[in-house]
């Protein structure tokens, strides 16, 4: 189980990294909208992203399982 979540961690780190090293300038206006942001509105765009985190992993898992 400990080498899934370090896999994961990698691909997460791999993905997040792609951003500012192929597109800085997007990537450092995109951040500056984030930062301007309301509190509600960032945790209902996280919440979203924890949502869609945790159906593709409940699929993959259900998929990996049968």
């Amino acid at each position: 189980m400990s080498i899934t979540i370090w896999l994961a961690l990698g691909l997460v780190l791999i993905v997040e990294g792609l951003g500012p090293l192929l597109f800085p300038r997007i990537w450092r206006r995109m951040i500056l909208v984030m930062a301007q942001q309301l509190d509600t509105i960032l945790r209902r765009f996280g919440g979203g992203l924890v949502v869609a985190g945790i159906v593709i992993y409940c699929m993959l898992r259900h998929r990996a399982g049968s």
